[in-house]
């Protein structure tokens, strides 16, 4: 069986999530190895949720220090070649931004095939400004360097293109097994107003102040932010829960009736498609990740400005469009999983080993 090497610094999150999920995707088919740095997200018990048929290998040079120490950053690379040497893989996929840099720094490609997804370009998740501006640049530098950059939507790969030379798309999937035994027999919160909410860190990313400002516009529906994070001060008009366990959130979420995603950018959230899953009403910010998701007017709605998304959500108050959640929910079931997302993985490592001698890059 031809070896796999993924390395993921940011093991911890969606990024744990999606990683953990493809490794044990691919064990069937192909030897896998993970090169992994401890996070305070990662889980406790993250052996747990691996196939004992992946191997891992812990990166302890990367464990807790500063990514801009640059002698440390010097052992980190001289690392991830002792165990590319050690392992001899013949692709190596890096996963997040940090393990994309290093790595790239790290690995030659001349022996096997460098693989770079970026899980959401950290130039554009930060919103603009003079840092988002130097990372951008980064990317482009690094992007010269003998690696394909394989995103997780087709608007993320349009992104890639602008940077780096050779580039290919996997559309990101969720578990609809476990999905669908996380969701049975847990009772929707029931709740008097209609209720508009989201998940996640309340973040530059996420713009709170714009989901305030939705709020504040719609005064007559409840708003409710679950999760809790820096910028809570400004979710004046929404209600804030705090981070709540799956089974909580879920419970919350089936009983909303819609779900607003006015990020600065997304790889593809997980949230998203769990939602669209739920068949909830779904409103998305026209950018990466989530314009290739949501299609205006068919699966949910893609809105510009605070407005928009309030015209929206006061037309759903008056006459709910059924037809937009039960769209959203097909498009999960035939595009958005695992089982689809493997199936592509397993060709395109395919593809990728057995064209290797003849490949441009």
């Amino acid at each position: 069986m031809k070896k796999i090497l993924m390395v993921c610094e940011a093991f911890g999150g969606g990024v744990f999530t999606y990683v953990s999920q493809l490794c044990n995707d691919m064990v069937d088919d192909f030897k896998i190895y993970l090169a992994y740095s401890l996070r305070s997200q990662t889980p406790k018990n993250y052996r747990d949720f691996l196939d004992p048929r992946v191997k891992l290998i812990q990166v302890k040079s990367w464990d807790g220090k500063p990514i801009t120490n640059v002698i440390n950053d010097i052992k980190v690379i001289r690392e991830l070649r002792y165990i590319e040497n050690r392992v001899k893989p013949d692709i190596i996929h890096l996963h997040s931004s940090i393990a994309g840099g290093i790595g790239r720094l790290a690995f030659k490609g001349k022996d096997n095939t460098v693989l770079y997804t970026p899980h959401g370009y950290a130039h554009i998740l930060m919103g603009p400004g003079r840092k988002s501006k130097m990372y951008g640049l980064i990317e482009k530098i690094l992007g010269r360097k003998n690696c394909i950059t394989l995103t997780c939507c087709e608007s993320e790969d349009e992104v890639a293109k602008k940077l780096c030379k050779k580039t290919a798309y996997i559309e990101t999937g969720v578990n609809l097994k476990d999905l669908g035994e996380a969701l049975d027999g847990i009772e929707p919160v029931k709740n008097e107003k209609f209720t508009v909410f989201t998940l996640g860190r309340v973040c530059i990313q996420k713009q709170p102040a714009l989901f305030n400002r939705i709020a504040q516009l719609v005064p007559e529906a409840r708003f409710v932010w679950i999760g809790n994070g820096e910028l809570e001060h400004e979710l004046t008009d929404v209600e804030v829960t705090g981070w709540k366990d799956r089974k909580e959130a879920l419970a919350m979420a089936k009983g909303a009736d819609a779900y607003i995603l006015c990020s600065y950018g997304e790889a593809i959230a997980m949230s998203l498609i769990e939602n669209m899953f739920i068949k909830k009403l779904v409103l998305v910010s026209n950018t990466m990740g989530n314009k290739s998701v949501i299609k205006d007017g068919v699966n949910g709605y893609i809105c510009e400005t605070a407005e928009d998304y309030a015209k929206r959500i006061k037309e759903a108050m008056k006459n709910f469009p059924l037809e937009l959640p039960e769209r959203a929910y097909q498009d999960v079931l035939d595009i958005y999983n695992t089982d689809v997302m493997k199936k592509k993985y397993v060709e395109y490592y395919t593809d990728l080993l057995e064209n290797r001698d003849t490949m441009d890059l």
